[in-house]
């Protein structure tokens, strides 16, 4: 622990600690008499973080918040962005424990993929219930089916668009697939590919399908040498079948 209380930073990888240790100290230097809690999550927690690629993620939660807690972070943000620090989160903890039921994945995500750095290890505590999960899962699911067949009428002839879609619409729902597994009773990987085999094998569904896309938006390939449509046309199947399944749950 050093002076200002900030504890753990040896715990994350090398490159966020260079960019997110002095940006922490700065905001604690601005904030410290109203800070309770700061936390990094998602992929700067853990194994999925891509040094240059990856954004760092991170949450502040406050004793009070004011429109001048916001004005006087201002400049400190903006500088981070440049170094791929996403705005943080500005959260109390009354916010958080009246929230539970509308963002259930969100918090029970950065609950199981953190690092606390100062304060309160507020997430600890937190109880998040299955069935508030299991409708947010299907909301999410329901309307990326809805969001796709409307882009594909929308851009269905610029196949570079196509591509864009799929990948976009994958990597946004591989937090809804963690919570899926979840909800089967199994412990999500925190690695993104077998979160998808994982995923595929419970609900029966093809891996073939969901991996190239995966590897495509990872890798920037062509989607296993096939024509994107072809592959649109199986992941909206695929996606179909799901949504079914987990209405059903």
């Amino acid at each position: 622990m050093n002076k200002n209380g900030i504890i753990n930073e040896e715990k994350l990888p090398i490159e966020v600690q260079k960019k997110f240790s002095p940006y922490l100290k700065t905001m604690f230097n601005i904030h410290g008499d109203n800070l309770i809690s700061v936390f990094v999550y998602g992929s700067a927690a853990g194994e999925n973080y891509i040094p240059k690629v990856s954004d760092i993620n991170s949450a502040f939660v406050f004793k009070a918040l004011k429109f001048s807690t916001f004005k006087s972070s201002l400049n400190v943000i903006s500088k981070g962005i440049f170094k791929k620090i996403a705005a943080p989160l500005f959260l109390t903890k009354g916010y958080i424990s009246s929230s539970l039921d509308v963002f259930p994945i969100e918090f029970l995500d950065m609950k199981e993929n953190h690092i606390l750095l100062y304060g309160e290890h507020i997430l600890s505590g937190l109880e998040i219930k299955g069935e508030h999960i299991r409708l947010f899962c299907e909301q999410q699911i329901k309307g990326k089916l809805i969001r796709i067949r409307q882009a594909y009428l929308e851009i269905g002839l610029k196949k570079k668009g196509l591509e864009a879609l799929l990948k976009e619409s994958l990597n946004s729902l591989i937090p809804i697939f963690r919570n899926l597994i979840r909800l089967k009773g199994k412990q999500p990987s925190v690695n993104k590919t077998e979160i998808i085999k994982q995923l595929c094998q419970m609900f029966e569904l093809d891996e073939n399908v969901f991996l190239p896309i995966y590897k495509d938006s990872t890798n920037d390939e062509k989607i296993a040498n096939q024509e994107v449509v072809v592959f649109l046309e199986k992941y909206l199947i695929q996606i179909e079948k799901l949504a079914g399944v987990v209405d059903e749950l």
